[in-house]
């Protein structure tokens, strides 16, 4: 028999039922099914949804971001002493208001909407403050139905950006993904597991949970096989086998064998795998709207292996991606035997990939959450229909959450035509009520403890733990005559000059400033800040290319250069930096070099970016994947072993990757790097080879 759960009200009342308290969150008195929590999660979600009316469905179809009234510098546009935002935001106003934006409270009472998306990042007692005030308005509404708060990821370091990197440094910090496939290959390949992954997703749950952010819009399972996707810094990289290990990991601890009140419901993204983009171009914006699939069978082969293991080990929800499977770019693609009939709509509104694959072949049982605004600005393949009519393709589909909308008008429109039934509606009410269900939303776990959530996340031996990863991820590319490890005998009586390089000069000064002060504590070298004064230079290199939301002129640019002259698309020239300081660079080098020093260079990798233009120039070369400046610098001296390997493979150069007049890549934008040589003309090698004779493919990393 269940344990009596420790119910919490806020504004309804508890009602004793054979010695046991439940909540009357109806009010009426008397015990109904979906108060029961000895019932099933789907047994009282099926109850509820009998009891909504149509404006409730509708309002839980959709999930919104919503600001925190933190965020709102108009405090007379808060309530509940600040914690809410109650401000107006008419359409179009912001990028996010693609329809009338209202207050937090007339959002849930009178819209009707319970899932919200945290994009702030205020610390943990604050955002544990904001679910509750917020839960406090949905509790007393008519049926007391709560609310469900998502974010992207928040665990990882790196620059902030929108929609990627929402939010960082307030939760324990761990290198970027890539890093964290870096440090988990690395200790596969000396003889271990991808366990580093779980305490990840243990820690990182732990945190989560303190803090009333029960949904995560995580992880990547898409597999890199173009090289330009701007988005390849936030997956795990080119192995699809590897990929799957670790998505099964994190499911397993953030979710758990089954979902319960301390999980985090996860939402698996972006079927049927993002990476195979037409040269780069991303679907954020048009030019990038179309997935390729130019080889054979690469779909089933590199693409969809990471989500077969998110529907084994029962990932609480899937994102398609925008893109639309192109047909006029791509052979035909089978999976387990069967062809794909290729509809050119984006994945959200393609039934026979969502229905029949990923229900169907994959065994998937939990709710499709689309990504964001595909009702008005990402809706590829649908453009000329009207929002109501991409509502209906879309749910009609299998979608059952639609994101980023408030637009309650047009999905009632639909309803109302008669183009989605609603049993149909009723069928995604039930999907996503037995999630809150399932996470004790309904019961103990509407309300969390501030001071908790401070004291989890500031637990030291999750920070501990983070660190750790960091000094894992660590690659060494390239070590020239054991220039590394930089240890004390080697740097007795010398200076060590440090500096870092980034797109943006500003920023360059700041962490140049920022990565000096933390090899001061440590303790390590003699630091000099005159390069001209010094035995040893340290040089961190951040390039930074393209821009998430909007297509650059030409191709997305790999190499580390500075007013390099490119072609655009429609042959006009144009400038393009993804490193500034090149000339300062080259200076700091030949003056460190010409009196017999040495040049220690780390690359931050976030894309397969091409080293020619300086890698040659090191006489050792690392690679951090928005991995602290300390914990590499830490290798770098010979206080932590070297470990980290490369998650993906960096090409050659441009050669490997040039795109032919028709649109067509050298090497195929459907195929991992390691696997790329397979398809290259006759005497091309994809993979990159430096001075020294390594080869920068898919788990290099050297040991000292």
């Amino acid at each position: 028999m269940q344990k009596q759960p420790e119910l919490q009200v806020r504004t309804k009342k508890l009602i004793e039922h054979e010695g046991l308290k439940f909540k009357d969150l109806n009010n009426n008195g008397k015990l109904d099914p979906y108060e029961d929590w000895r019932l099933s999660p789907k047994e009282r979600a099926e109850n509820l949804v009998s009891l909504m009316n149509i404006d409730e469905k509708i309002g839980m179809m959709l999930i919104n971001s919503r600001k925190m009234g933190l965020a709102q510098e108009d405090k007379s546009k808060t309530s509940h002493d600040g914690v809410l935002d109650e401000s107006i935001i008419e359409r179009g106003e912001t990028i996010f208001a693609t329809s009338k934006v209202y207050g937090t409270t007339h959002t849930i009472a009178n819209r009707h909407l319970r899932h919200f998306i945290l994009r702030d990042n205020f610390t943990p007692a604050e955002m544990a403050e904001w679910v509750n005030a917020m839960n406090e308005v949905a509790e007393g509404t008519r049926l007391g139905i709560p609310v469900l708060v998502a974010s992207n990821s928040r665990n990882e370091n790196g620059e902030a950006v929108f929609g990627m990197n929402d939010a960082i440094g307030i939760f324990s910090t761990w290198p970027g993904t890539l890093g964290l496939a870096a440090a988990a290959k690395g200790d596969i390949q000396n003889g271990g597991d991808a366990s580093l992954i779980s305490e990840f997703a243990s820690i990182a749950r732990k945190e989560w949970n303190a803090t009333g952010l029960r949904k995560g819009y995580m992880y990547m399972a898409d597999v890199v096989t173009d090289p330009r996707w701007q988005r390849t810094y936030g997956t795990f990289g080119e192995d699809p086998e590897f990929i799957a290990d670790v998505i099964g990991r994190i499911l397993d601890e953030f979710q758990g064998e089954t979902l319960g009140k301390d999980s985090i419901a996860m939402t698996t993204k972006h079927f049927p795998g993002g990476g195979a983009r037409e040269n780069g171009f991303d679907p954020h914006y048009e030019e990038g709207k179309w997935n390729l699939y130019p080889t054979p069978g690469s779909l089933e082969k590199y693409h969809l292996p990471p989500f077969r293991a998110a529907a084994e080990h029962g990932t609480s929800s899937i994102m398609p991606y925008y893109s639309i499977p192109s047909i006029k770019k791509s052979v035909v693609q089978e999976f387990e035997g069967e062809e794909i009939p290729f509809e050119e709509v984006g994945f959200t509104f393609n039934r026979y990939f969502i229905d029949h694959i990923l229900r169907g072949k994959l065994g998937f049982k939990g709710y499709v959450n689309s990504d964001s605004g595909i009702i008005n600005n990402m809706s590829w393949g649908m453009e000329k229909s009207s929002e109501g009519e991409r509502f209906a393709k879309a749910i009609n589909a299998g979608t059952d959450l639609i994101a980023d909308t408030n637009d309650i008008e047009n999905l009632k429109l639909a309803i109302s035509k008669g183009w989605i039934s609603e049993k149909r509606i009723n069928e995604s009410n039930v999907r996503l009520l037995t999630e809150m269900f399932a996470l004790g939303l309904f019961d103990d776990r509407t309300y969390n403890d501030p001071a908790n959530a401070t004291e989890v996340v500031n637990t030291k031996a999750h920070w501990d733990a983070a660190y750790e990863a960091h000094k894992k991820s660590v690659t060494v590319l390239k070590n020239s005559n054991e220039t590394l490890p930089l240890t004390a005998d080697k740097l007795d009586g010398k200076k060590v000059y440090i500096e870092v390089f980034h797109k943006d000069q500003e920023r360059a000064t700041s962490f140049t400033e920022k990565a000096r002060n933390e090899a001061k504590e440590l303790g390590l070298f003699t630091l000099t800040d005159n390069h001209e004064e010094a035995d040893t230079a340290i040089l961190f290199l951040q390039p930074k290319s393209g821009s998430y939301f909007n297509a650059t002129p030409g191709l997305l640019e790999l190499d580390i250069c500075e007013d390099k002259v490119n072609s655009a698309i429609d042959g006009t020239l144009y400038q393009e930096t993804t490193l500034s300081g090149l000339d300062h660079l080259k200076d700091v080098v030949e003056s460190v070099q010409g009196r017999g020093g040495k040049v220690v260079m780390s690359v931050n990798i976030i894309l397969p970016w091409i080293l020619r233009n300086v890698e040659p120039m090191a006489d050792a070369l690392v690679s951090g994947y928005d991995t602290f400046y300390n914990a590499q610098l830490e290798v770098i001296a010979g206080n932590h072993k070297p470990s980290g390997v490369l998650p993906l493979t960096l090409p050659a150069s441009e050669e490997v990757i040039a795109v032919y007049q028709n649109g067509d890549c050298v090497s195929p934008n459907d195929v991992p790097g390691y696997d790329k040589d397979k398809y290259m003309p006759a005497g091309m090698t994809y993979a990159y080879k430096d001075s020294d004779g390594n080869v920068y493919k898919l788990g290099h990393g050297l040991k000292y």
